[in-house]
Order: structure tokens, then sequence, then C-alpha cells
């Protein structure tokens, strides 16, 4: 599994405000029914339905909401940079501005497993982290984040 075939151009986008993880999720939801036609209000309703299990804020200004939707037959990706970083109770309490999100089909199974572990990893790398925070074009942050990211079968 490659993150390019999880994260399309289309679906990275630079914020320059939100007021809320809320707000945030509404914006993930916008860039996911344009990138791949899912239903807006069920991506942001799955989205606060697993917030609300735990916070996906995995530290180091990385967050990682993920969510099982209808009418998906593969995992993909949406990927958004914060120029202002905002609370999201993360483990480190430290404020969020790399956002990651994950839309997988209700059945996933270990798909849904492999690219969280993908992405979870890729945005562990302090390298990424940092050539993400230091470009605001969605087309440079698409490149950074897909090359040559993969999954090894174990």
């Amino acid at each position: 599994m490659e993150l390019s075939s999880i994260l399309k151009p289309s679906a990275v986008k630079v914020i320059s405000k939100t007021s809320s993880k809320k707000r945030l999720f509404q914006d993930l939801g916008e860039t996911a029914a344009s990138a791949f036609g899912l239903n807006l209000e069920a991506v942001i309703d799955a989205l606060l339905e697993r917030e609300s299990l735990g916070p996906t804020g995995v530290g180091h200004g990385v967050a990682l909401p993920h969510a099982r939707v209808s009418g998906l037959d593969h995992v993909v990706g949406v990927f958004v940079r914060l120029e202002k970083p905002l609370d999201f109770d993360a483990v480190d309490r430290q404020p969020v501005d790399l956002v990651f999100s994950l839309f997988a089909p209700v059945d996933a199974g270990v798909d849904h497993l492999k690219a969280l572990a993908l992405v979870s990893r890729t945005m562990r790398d302090a390298g990424i982290c940092s050539k993400l925070r230091a470009n605001s074009d969605p087309a440079t942050l698409h490149a950074i984040l897909t090359a040559g990211q993969t999954i090894q079968a174990a």
C-alpha cells in the first residue's frame, strides 16, 4: 500500500484559520466530499463519533482523525496543514497543525489498519513533518507525503 493510492492531490489543503475541532471536521468533510464523492454529513458524523471515543491528536502537532464511511470501496485520505495550530486534546497537549484524516469502507478490516499504520509512521517522521510545515502549496505537500512512502508486507 502506498500513500499515493490513498491521497489524491485534490484532497490536500492548507487552511489559514479554523476555530474549532468541529469546524475542522467540516473542512475535512467538504474536502472528502469534493475529492471522493462522499456524503458530507456522513463524513462529519463519522469523524465526530470516532473522536468521541478519544482524541486522535497523536502528539508533536499531528492529528490522525479517522472513520469508517459507507459508500467507499477502498481507504482514502485527506491531508490538511493548518496555518494557525488548533487545540486538539492531543496526548502531549500541544496544538495540532498537521492533520491526516483517513476514511475507510464500513467493512474495511485489515486495510484500514494498514493504512492507519502507514500514515502514522509517515507522520512520525520529523523530517517529513518539517518539510510539510515549511510549505504552503498543496501540490508540494502532496509530493512530500507521497514520495516513496510504502508499507511492506509482514
